[in-house]
């Protein structure tokens, strides 16, 4: 998620990660023999724009910390979650992983939430040869490098573009049986982007064509002007891989210039602001990929939300339940490892094999991505309501 600009200011965190480490005269990896904690970072976006993802995470990584600590915590240590903003900013993300690693000692970041974030995070935590797992980053070259290698310390929890890409565009050839559909898509965000190529290159050998293809930016407000545009090429439906703020503007702009066919979206549509924004009425007719839905019936999916609501006293989203299993499989590498070693302990997380989580089971593929599958989520007066699941 989210887009990658200004990542390179990054270089600047690894640098002075570099400098500290190296000051310390000794070997990050090493704990404290008289430790009595483990020390877990979580480097959120807490603040800013998608401050609504961050939190939400967050929310399921603290509800595993508790179930853990109280059951006796790992390896006969306790948890400690210490936790840092990057403000929703790659340019923020390296300063605030930077901090949890030198001077927290963390020994495993979770996070941060979205994929330009923990892209800008990546080479910090590689080379402190520390694990980092993302929760819901699903840009497909989070985990690969440029040459398409597997990063030793990079994990993710959840499914990745191509795969929610394809979805929708099955969705929308087999569910709602539609040819001709208009894309809205966000030119600074790599997965946006990454989406748009996806669901249009899959609609396309599904016999269907792209009518329209329209572009806004992070942060725009008045989207009625591409919308006329796409109106005039009489669409049967909308597809826009974007975030809930823009998303629900757009949506609701749409209806008021009467655009009525169905709207197509993924994950970053999740939040409720999405309804706030947009007006329960505008939403009738749209649908997005999801990997979890609350009235997925899966014995461990209703497990979590019933211990999730004990504790927050709120419905649990895509997020939370993300940032409950990428805790689950951090600790239970650590576990495995019987050391907080970095290296060992990431060597732990590639092998994890039908792990049961929140869920289900994971396990990963060789590229440190997680075998799952995806639900339709269709919105009805503003409300979630489960549509179908989708295997490919």
């Amino acid at each position: 998620m989210k887009s990658w600009k200004k990542i390179a200011s990054v270089a600047c965190a690894a640098f002075v990660l570099s400098t500290v480490v190296a000051g310390c005269g000794g070997d990050t990896k090493k704990e404290p023999a008289a430790s009595s904690e483990i020390v877990i970072g979580a480097s959120f976006e807490l603040t800013g724009g998608v401050a609504n993802y961050g939190k939400s995470t967050l929310s399921g990584v603290k509800m595993a910390i508790e179930e853990y600590n109280k059951a006796g915590g790992i390896n006969g240590k306790k948890l400690k979650l210490v936790e840092s903003d990057n403000k929703s900013e790659p340019s923020e993300a390296g300063n605030a992983v930077t901090k949890l690693i030198s001077k927290d000692k963390a020994i495993a970041i979770i996070g941060p939430a979205t994929s330009g974030c923990v892209a800008a995070s990546s080479q910090i935590v590689t080379d402190a040869k520390i694990p980092l797992m993302a929760p819901v980053a699903t840009a497909e070259g989070i985990t690969v490098d440029k040459d398409g290698k597997t990063k030793p310390f990079i994990f993710r929890a959840c499914f990745i573009d191509p795969f929610q890409g394809q979805v929708m565009a099955e969705f929308a050839n087999k569910t709602l049986k539609v040819k001709n559909v208009a894309i809205l898509y966000d030119a600074s965000s790599e997965y946006s982007k990454g989406l748009t190529a996806v669901f249009k290159k899959t609609l396309e050998k599904n016999g269907g064509k792209v009518v329209a293809s329209e572009a806004f930016l992070a942060k725009d407000v008045d989207f009625k002007a591409s919308l006329t545009k796409i109106k005039g090429t009489n669409p049967e439906a909308i597809y826009v891989p974007a975030y809930y703020e823009e998303v629900a503007k757009i949506i609701k702009q749409a209806r008021e210039i009467g655009l009525t066919c169905p709207m197509l979206g993924s994950d970053g549509w999740d939040s409720p602001k999405l309804a706030e924004i947009a007006g329960p009425a505008a939403l009738n007719g749209t649908y997005f990929c999801s990997a979890y839905s609350s009235q997925d019936k899966e014995p461990s999916v209703q497990k979590f939300i019933k211990n999730y609501k004990a504790m927050f006293n709120a419905e649990p989203d895509n997020f939370a339940i993300h940032g409950y299993d990428a805790a689950i499989i951090v600790f239970e590498a650590i576990k495995r490892a019987g050391t907080t070693d970095g290296t060992k302990v990431a060597a732990e997380m590639a092998k994890t094999k039908d792990l049961q989580v929140a869920t289900g089971k994971v396990t990963f593929d060789d590229k440190h991505n997680p075998i799952s599958g995806a639900v339709i989520i269709e919105l009805k007066d503003g409300v979630q309501t489960f549509k179908e699941k989708i295997a490919l």
